[in-house]
């Protein structure tokens, strides 16, 4: 059959948040938001980066460790057996991503490079672009930011 997968498990698609993603675009504070959506990924991953960026580096760790669980929780909710695609292009799935991610550069700042190394292939083997498509879009924020 055209577009089978007979390779392996086929790719997980998350359901979206409309409320947690369009608050978050109206600017309310993921702080928060937290306290209404605990279960997103994604707001985690949020203060996660909000952490990061001030430099409070473990704070930023356990932000991410939260949104890391809490996006195992969607994915496995989603059918997802512990392998398998996690499509940046599908946007619902940029919140378990991105909070991935985060971890992986939290480790990286607290010195704990057996965890990136481990989160670096969870990333490749969830969506191979996604390492660079984070940081691109982190990126433009950035030089946005700068005006």
């Amino acid at each position: 059959m055209i577009g089978e997968n007979l390779l392996g498990p086929e790719p997980t698609r998350l359901a979206a948040e409309p409320t947690v993603t369009e608050a978050l675009h109206d600017g309310a504070d993921p702080h928060g938001l937290v306290r209404e959506h605990p279960e997103s990924p994604l707001v985690w991953a949020e203060l996660a980066d909000l952490a990061d960026a001030g430099g409070r580096e473990v704070e930023a760790y356990a932000y991410a460790r939260v949104g890391y669980h809490r996006g195992l929780d969607a994915l496995r909710k989603s059918g997802w057996r512990g392998a398998g695609p996690i499509p940046w292009d599908h946007e619902p799935n940029r919140g378990v991503l991105r909070a991935l991610y985060a971890l992986r550069r939290a480790a990286g700042r607290i010195g704990e490079e057996t965890e990136v190394e481990r989160l670096t292939e969870f990333l490749q083997g969830a969506d191979p672009t996604a390492i660079e498509r984070i940081e691109a879009r982190a990126q433009a924020e950035a030089e946005a930011e700068r005006g």
